[in-house]
């Protein structure tokens, strides 16, 4: 699967750099001073590059816990995101990572021991308070588990402070470690959907939409808590209809005891990141959807966009109580 590594100079004898390399042994190696000396230069090909992905190694130095935006959240006051990795294993068109970033290639933060750190200083400080950090923003949280064994060494570390709560979310059906260890109410699996149309059309390289349910399922059959997140919502003529049949089949198979939440939100981009996907994606048909720039970010036009929030917000109340519902807005 990866046949490239780099590798940062100074974490070539981190234990993690050396786990992977064994897992690895066939992959070629290559040393460099600093990641962004691979991941920053400008004359990369995106496109070229999500073919055949690298994998780079490295150290961060600061930013490991974020604070999120003020509408951002499952029910708490305070909100954390992070990114232990840079760039996704698939290939999703409405994705922000692409006007993000040059490269296509994988960046992993080997010294997982820092943001523990801030993980503990942030619940310190409000030991009170539930405190939620939120994964997979910069990646998906679970697609690249058997390289980076981020879950099975972050949640050891969430279930040993009473007040750190985590979101895994996620496409993926990289569900194998946590069915091996017992679940615990702190930890929410969040999965990401779309109507099987769209995912079809926009959602490269992901799992079909009933690889993921029988994915959560499983998790669900274990007891653990379990997020649906309808993010973003994607504008069509049949939207109504395939939003429809995307929350009856997903709610006639999942059980609401279990259910944690549910959020909803609609596409947007920075405006900037918008315009490299055009060019990356001249011929897409959803960059010619009904969309306009509020206040740098490009979304659907305002009539639309609250018509699309009010019809998926009206569905999900006929399945979920008010309480687990999240709508996020710009």
């Amino acid at each position: 699967m990866i046949e490239t590594i780099y590798i940062e100079e100074n974490i070539q004898q981190h234990p993690r750099v050396l786990d992977i390399f064994a897992r690895f042994p066939k992959a070629r190696k290559i040393s460099c001073g600093r990641y962004g000396e691979v991941f920053n230069p400008k004359a990369q090909n995106f496109r070229l590059q999500k073919q055949q992905p690298a994998l780079i190694l490295a150290e961060k130095y600061r930013g490991f816990m974020l604070q999120a935006p003020p509408n951002y959240g499952i029910g708490a006051k305070q909100n954390y995101y992070f990114s232990h990795m840079l760039n996704c294993l698939y290939d999703c068109r409405y994705c922000f990572l692409q006007g993000m970033y040059q490269s296509a290639n994988y960046v992993l933060f080997v010294n997982y021991e820092d943001y523990y750190a801030d993980i503990q200083r942030l619940c310190a400080e409000t030991p009170d308070e539930p405190v939620h950090f939120f994964s997979g923003y910069d990646c998906d949280s679970l697609a690249l588990e058997p390289v980076s064994n981020f879950a099975k060494e972050f949640l050891p570390i969430i279930r040993a402070i009473p007040n750190a709560w985590i979101e895994l979310r996620t496409k993926s059906t990289q569900v194998r470690h946590l069915l091996d260890i017992t679940p615990f109410e702190r930890c929410i699996v969040a999965f990401s959907f779309t109507p099987d149309e769209i995912a079809q059309a926009l959602e490269h390289k992901a799992p079909s939409i009933n690889k993921r349910l029988d994915a959560l399922l499983k998790l669900q059959q274990q007891g653990w808590p379990i997020g649906l997140r309808f993010d973003p919502i994607i504008y069509e003529d049949d939207y109504q209809a395939h939003y429809q049949h995307l929350f009856a089949t997903v709610f006639a198979q999942i059980d609401p005891a279990l259910l944690h939440s549910v959020s909803l939100g609609v596409f947007r981009l920075p405006d900037k990141y918008f315009k490299k996907l055009q060019k990356l994606y001249p011929e897409e048909k959803l960059f010619a959807s009904p969309l306009e720039s509020k206040q740098g970010m490009m979304s659907y036009k305002t009539e639309l966009e609250e018509a699309m929030m009010d019809f998926c917000r009206t569905e999900l109340l006929r399945y979920i109580p008010e309480e687990k519902f999240f709508p996020c807005s710009l």
